[in-house]
């Protein structure tokens, strides 16, 4: 492999891990979604990131399409009534959501380094 050949598959597996693309060691975010301005163990600056608002979509678009499936097979296979089904919907769109969303944005930011988006 050349010195300047970065592997996409790697890089968003950091991502996903909240690990630096590069090395994958250091830590991609200082908080929940806010990225770290660069990792700690080799130095590659995290500011050209621009991950921006594709994350929230991706993680949406899953959402809503399991959303649609529980309601289907809630309102097919149960008999709970609309409170409760509306209510267990919510539960797991919300704990799926805030569970997806900065596990995406560690991808997007590993994939942007890979391919040397944003002047990484």
């Amino acid at each position: 492999m050349q010195d300047d050949q970065r592997l996409r598959k790697p890089a968003m597996l950091n991502g996903l891990r909240h690990r630096c693309p590069n090395c994958g060691e250091g830590r991609l975010f200082t908080s929940y979604l806010k990225v770290a301005p660069a990792c700690e163990v080799c130095g590659q600056s995290f500011a050209q990131q621009r991950a921006d608002d594709g994350p929230a979509y991706f993680t949406i678009l899953v959402m809503c399409h399991i959303a649609g499936f529980m309601l289907h097979f809630m309102i097919v296979y149960s008999d709970f009534g609309p409170m409760a089904t509306a209510l267990m919907i919510s539960a797991v769109v919300l704990v799926g959501s805030l569970a997806m969303l900065p596990r995406v944005k560690g991808i997007m930011i590993g994939w942007q380094w890979a391919d040397r988006l944003h002047g990484f």
